[in-house]
């Protein structure tokens, strides 16, 4: 009975043995190589339960993929036709097409594969930057380069069974010493341009600091000429109305005046005069107050001066250069726009001869009038 039961046993054991391994199962994601005694008998790309002849002595079934692989490259120094070298991380995803070409070139295995793809992926990288400048890789043209790369690399996977999908290339930076380099360059090249733009600062600088100066020594000549030019016209009218008021009664002005003198004279400056009573100086120093007697021929009052004509302002300036002659310079930036004088660099208007301060000329026959009341001052 005991040794029924072991019998029994090994041929449900043997039985289910038979059946798993006569079953193989392809999911969506795996296709399978059907192989009898090693040679290719049926290939399987639908999923599904299969079934083949017991054990894998005779039948065997390899699993291959059927998604989208990738393959990366990362750090790769490539060297471009100017001579300079990039850093590149790229990457190329590809999938198995036909899994017959596959197991007869590759042995079925993605390490042989992968190893022939990183070959010849490293290879087209090189051959598509060197046949490019410095700038290419970093400008539209990266998207062609990458759609070189795949075509390059298509016709030599296709032997192996398998269809490059897409090349993308995620990273070109440049390499550690041409980066030093470039950025020597780029700081060489904006140091010169600070350079040459603080220069031209500096010399529209100088230039309009020149102008301001001499337009500064022109307004203020002008304005010193103008003034002595109306001081000189106040003094000659003010000489004038004294000269007319001593011409419409000598005496009085000869008492005025002297009222003055004792005013002048005698004030608190602790000077000490020794003169005679009957000199001249006290001709009206004992009169008692008594005025003079007044005159009654008056001579006519002298007309006014005319106001002084001030030299125009639409003439040359003093160093006979005008002052829009002077040639306002600019300076363009690289950016296209102007740099313009600042606001304050143009001279301001001069004193309008028309409003010099000499109008009061004629009122001034009325100032010996105030004479009478200096006569109470000995």
């Amino acid at each position: 009975m005991q040794n029924r039961l072991i019998v029994i046993g090994v041929a449900v054991v043997l039985a289910l043995y038979v059946l798993f391994s006569s079953i193989y199962v392809v999911n969506e994601r795996d296709q399978a190589i059907v192989m009898r005694f090693g040679q290719i008998t049926d290939i399987r790309t639908e999923p599904g339960i299969y079934f083949k002849i017991p054990t894998d002595i005779v039948d065997s079934v390899q699993i291959i993929e059927d998604r989208l692989l990738r393959q990366d490259i990362a750090d790769m120094t490539v060297q471009v036709s100017g001579g300079a070298f990039y850093e590149v991380d790229a990457f190329l995803t590809y999938r198995i097409t036909d899994p017959r070409l596959f197991r007869e070139r590759a042995l079925g295995q993605l390490q042989v594969a992968e190893s022939r793809i990183a070959t010849r992926f490293d290879a087209a990288l090189r051959q598509v930057y060197g046949l490019r400048e410095f700038n290419a890789a970093l400008s539209e043209q990266r998207p062609q380069m990458m759609r070189e790369a795949r075509d390059l690399i298509r016709p030599d996977m296709a032997e192996l069974g398998i269809e490059v999908v897409d090349v993308r290339i995620l990273r070109t930076d440049l390499a550690a010493e041409v980066s030093e380099r470039t950025y020597e360059r780029m700081r060489a090249e904006r140091l010169a341009e600070a350079a040459l733009l603080r220069a031209r600062g500096q010399e529209q600088a100088q230039s309009l600091r020149a102008i301001a100066d001499r337009q500064a020594v022109e307004i203020v000549a002008a304005a010193t000429r103008d003034a002595e030019i109306i001081r000189g016209t106040g003094d000659a009218e003010r000489n004038r109305i004294f000269a007319a008021a001593y011409g419409q009664d000598p005496e009085f002005f000869e008492f005025y005046r002297s009222m003055e003198s004792y005013r002048t004279a005698l004030s608190n400056t602790g000077t000490t005069m020794v003169l005679s009573p009957e000199s001249e100086f006290f001709r009206y120093f004992g009169s008692n107050g008594e005025l003079p007697a007044a005159n009654p021929n008056l001579a006519p009052p002298i007309a006014p001066a005319p106001a002084p004509v001030l030299p125009s302002e639409e003439g040359p300036a003093l160093d006979g250069l005008g002052i829009e002659d002077a040639a306002t310079p600019s300076l363009t930036l690289d950016d296209g726009s102007e740099l313009a004088p600042t606001v304050g660099t143009e001279v301001p208007p001069p004193v309008d001869g028309e409003t010099a301060p000499v109008a009061p000329a004629p009122e001034a026959p009325a100032a010996p009038a105030p004479a009478p009341a200096a006569a109470p001052t000995p």
